[in-house]
Order: C-alpha cells, then structure tokens, then sequence
C-alpha cells in the first residue's frame, strides 16, 4: 500500500500511527535517492521547512477544512498535516 492510499485510510489511533511509520518509511527512502543523486517527492528536506510547509497548507486551508476535511476525523486532519510537510511549497 502506498502512502497516499495509508493517508485515505486514517480514522483512528491506529491507521494514523500506521501512515506515520508510512511516512517515516518513504522520507528514509528519499533520503537514499537524494544520496544516489536521483530527484524524488519530498519538497522540503530540513524540519524547518517540512514544518514551515504544514503550517502554511494549515493556515492557507483551515486545516483542510476548505478542502473538505472539516468532518473528517482529528486523525485525518492531523495526518494530512504531516503529508502536507512534505509535498506544500
């Protein structure tokens, strides 16, 4: 399963401690194709930035409520959140 479909799967506890390790795993395989010299996915590469970025996907979306996450789960949201680190410019 990969990452976007582990995102559409939070409801809980669980499945949102199951995208961290998602996430966990794909920024570590980033980190080996950065060092293989390819590109990959990950826009923001310190945790300045990856946290910079979720602020601002937050902020610019009411926390997805704008894009439709207003009754999702708190887990939903805060999932997306992260994911949001990652690929918000």
């Amino acid at each position: 399963m990969d990452l976007d479909q582990r995102l559409q799967q939070v409801v809980d506890e669980r499945s949102f401690l199951e995208f961290v390790q998602a996430l966990i795993a794909d920024r570590r395989q980033e980190q080996r194709k950065t060092l293989a010299g390819q590109s990959g996915s990950w826009h923001n590469d310190s945790i300045e930035d990856y946290l910079d970025s979720a602020h601002a996907w937050a902020e610019a979306t009411a926390v997805g409520a704008t894009q439709g996450l207003a009754e999702a789960s708190p887990w939903q949201r805060f999932a997306v959140f992260l994911y949001c680190g990652k690929i918000y410019e």
